[in-house]
């Protein structure tokens, strides 16, 4: 792959996983309120594009630019930064 320019990278927490080769990643931010001169967390979300499905809800990636690949797709994944640490879901009978 040829890079061309600068390309954006952020780095979020995949809260979902649902698609076929597509993952979901919210991205956190800090920024200070205009009139309280509070520090507020700020959260967008971000369908990014995970070609082998490797990405699991928890996971910590770094994400990149990209053209667009479809309607709202318009991330990859570059590399996963951190594994979550594996959840058993138990079900009450």
């Amino acid at each position: 792959m040829q890079e061309q320019g600068r390309r954006k990278t952020l780095v979020g927490e995949v809260v979902g996983n649902k698609m076929v080769k597509t993952v979901s990643v919210r991205v956190d931010r800090q920024t200070k309120h205009p009139k309280f001169k509070r520090y507020v967390r700020r959260s967008q979300t971000f369908l990014v594009h995970d070609e082998n499905n490797l990405c699991q809800p928890g996971d910590r990636v770094k994400i990149v630019e990209s053209r667009p690949l479809s309607r709202h797709k318009h991330w990859r994944v570059m590399v996963i930064l951190e594994r979550a640490e594996s959840q058993e879901i138990r079900r009450n009978p």
